[in-house]
């Protein structure tokens, strides 16, 4: 063989040689066994922690974790809280550190969680791509001061109520009142820092009264939770049967979907239904979004209500509180609460104002038809439902005796009437309490006074 046979034969395989790399190192950087990607660690914490409850800690990899570590770090100690080798790597884990164990008198402020994790990649020398994190947070053991300072006394099915109570935190993530943990109420700043106010209800749906909480959380996790005391009254409930026929259906409930842009069921009885219940649900979700809309970023310091008088020369034709049964050829197809007061005149009568307030909603609200929401202020809304003509716009305000509409028939209607509503932080409540001159003064503005000596200290 000669010298330039050899030497293309040496160029041959050094050729052959980089193919050979090139076609394994293209396969080692673009196969998912040597992914590059460092695991995700987060951390479900807002800085802080009180060292009771444990730490939310997750572990993302694409090629699954092989190993974790967590520490705990402070100025004098370390404590390895949890470590792990997993025999079967996995893409996702949601670790619950415990706390460390810790002197009772412990009086660290300052600490560090040190993760370490390490993936399955063959990256690295197959040792795999590994991270270390160090997530500060500050201990917060304290919890939150809450106390009620003045609240109604009384409470009914379908009623109103307010609470005025002092919150006090260094890290505040969250104050709110439950009832029966069923239904929350969002509290405002009132007064003066560090005192918060709130009307309540209980929701007409909700049969038994339980409990009535102040619940205030920080953002270290630490919650506070403070009966408020009630006394309760009862309410009876009316039974309405009401019967529809199969006009009424077609005419007025398959418009009212039509209306509201939803589709309509082929029979009878599933229109009827589906415009009752399904719709009226809507409705009502509709309602508590843009009455609890109009709390946000407000500070309260004054609540002048006037009572609210019925429509002029009207009568009223049905009540709050009746839970309407609905019969299609002599047979209970649905049943739904009826939530304001129907009051009828002469047709198209003048709506006026009460109260002043401002315009929140003014549009088209299926079984409602057109309406009008006012806000009043500290969560209490009034609603006009059914009219024929609006006189007002959406962020207008409106003073008392203002004429804002004019009654009608639109929505799920027999004829001409107004249906009126007053709104508590989105519930529905009965209107009758915010009617009654008397009602208003020991109920809600002579607590709101008394609170104020108080915070005043003058009482």
């Amino acid at each position: 063989m000669t010298f330039k046979e050899k030497k293309r034969g040496s160029f041959s395989i050094l050729y052959i040689l980089i193919f050979l790399i090139l076609i394994g190192g293209g396969y080692i950087m673009l196969s998912p066994q040597f992914e590059q990607n460092k695991p995700k660690i987060t951390i479900e914490e807002n800085g802080y922690w009180n060292l009771r409850d444990n730490l939310k800690l997750t572990i993302e990899d694409e090629s699954g974790i092989k190993y974790y570590r967590v520490i705990f770090k402070d100025s004098q100690r370390e404590i390895e809280l949890e470590s792990k080798v997993l025999m079967i790597p996995q893409n996702k884990l949601t670790l619950h550190i415990q706390p460390p164990k810790l002197d009772m008198f412990y009086k660290g402020t300052d600490i560090e969680i040190v993760v370490e994790a390490v993936d399955n990649s063959k990256w690295n020398f197959l040792e795999g791509n590994s991270v270390v994190e160090n997530i500060k947070l500050k201990v917060d053991t304290k919890k939150p001061v809450a106390n009620i300072l003045a609240n109604s006394r009384y409470i009914q099915r379908g009623g109103s109520a307010v609470v005025v109570a002092n919150i006090k935190d260094e890290n505040l993530k969250e104050a709110y009142i439950t009832f029966n943990d069923q239904k929350k109420f969002l509290l405002q700043p009132y007064y003066k820092d560090d005192y918060f106010v709130s009307l309540i209800a209980w929701p007409m749906e909700i049969e038994e009264f339980k409990r009535v909480n102040l619940v205030v959380t920080d953002k270290a996790g630490n919650i506070t939770i403070t009966k408020v005391p009630l006394y309760i009254q009862e309410k009876r409930v009316k039974p309405d049967k009401i019967t529809i026929d199969e006009n009424f259906v077609k005419n007025v409930s398959a418009s009212v979907l039509e209306q509201s842009f939803e589709k309509v069921p082929d029979n009878v009885k599933d229109i009827f239904i589906y415009s009752n219940k399904d719709l009226r649900a809507k409705n009502l979700k509709t309602i508590e979004k843009v009455t609890l809309k109009a709390l946000e970023g407000k500070v309260i310091d004054s609540f002048d209500i006037n009572y609210f008088k019925r429509l002029r020369g009207s009568k009223t034709v049905s009540n709050y509180g009746e839970l309407r049964q609905y019969y299609l050829d002599d047979q209970k197809i649905n049943e739904a609460w009826h939530l304001g007061i129907d009051w009828a005149s002469v047709k198209k009568a003048t709506i006026r104002t009460s109260n002043s307030g401002e315009v929140i909603f003014k549009e088209y609200l299926g079984l409602y038809g057109n309406a009008i929401i006012i806000d009043h202020g500290m969560g209490l809304c009034s609603l006009y439902a059914h009219t024929s003509t609006q006189d007002v716009a959406v962020g207008q305000k409106v003073t008392k005796n203002q004429k804002i509409a004019n009654t009608g028939a639109t929505g799920a209607v027999f004829g001409d009437h107004l249906h009126f509503g007053i709104i508590v932080q989105g519930v529905e409540v009965n209107p009758i309490e915010w009617m009654d001159r008397n009602w208003i003064k020991t109920r809600i503005t002579d607590i709101l006074e008394k609170s104020k000596k108080q915070i005043d200290g003058k009482i």
